[in-house]
């Protein structure tokens, strides 16, 4: 049997897949691991707001692919916001916003003619989240707009 649910909320998507976690020694369960809008705005929310620059201008400035030194030009060192973005996975995994498995949406690039040394040369996002990236970031401008508060969510 297969069953496919959509457009439901995180929270009964979690209570569901608490359910089903129960039952697995019956059922063969596969999570959805794909960045939603939803999980895409819960992903920026969550970041510093060094490191939602940092997000921001790879998926606006770059279009998904930015050279590293363009980012410094703008944020100095790297080191805080990267790890920021790198965090916010497994953070969101233990919140129960996304399950185990979400990939982090931004990646660092490195030089393939010096392996050697890994400073990053770029960041990149796979092609088919810059959009989703996109309209979490104007949900987020929106609601700054709206007088929303656009914190992150410990800060709500």
């Amino acid at each position: 049997m297969k069953i496919t649910i959509e457009g439901v909320s995180e929270e009964f998507e979690q209570k569901l897949l608490a359910l089903l976690d129960e039952h697995r020694h019956e059922l063969a369960v596969t999570a959805d691991t794909e960045w939603t809008v939803d999980r895409a705005e819960r992903y920026l929310r969550s970041l510093t707001a060094g490191a939602r620059r940092f997000a921001e201008m790879v998926v606006v400035d770059g279009d998904g692919y930015i050279d590293a030194d363009q980012l410094r030009s703008v944020l100095g060192k790297l080191n805080g916001p990267s790890n920021a973005l790198t965090r916010a996975v497994p953070r969101g995994v233990r919140e129960g916003w996304w399950p185990e498995g979400t990939r982090a949406p931004v990646n660092a690039v490195y030089d393939p003619d010096n392996p050697s040394w890994h400073k990053n040369i770029a960041y990149e996002m796979n092609r088919e989240n810059v959009p989703v990236f996109r309209a979490a970031l104007a949900r987020l401008a929106n609601r700054s707009t709206d007088g929303q508060n656009p914190q992150r969510p410990e800060e709500t």
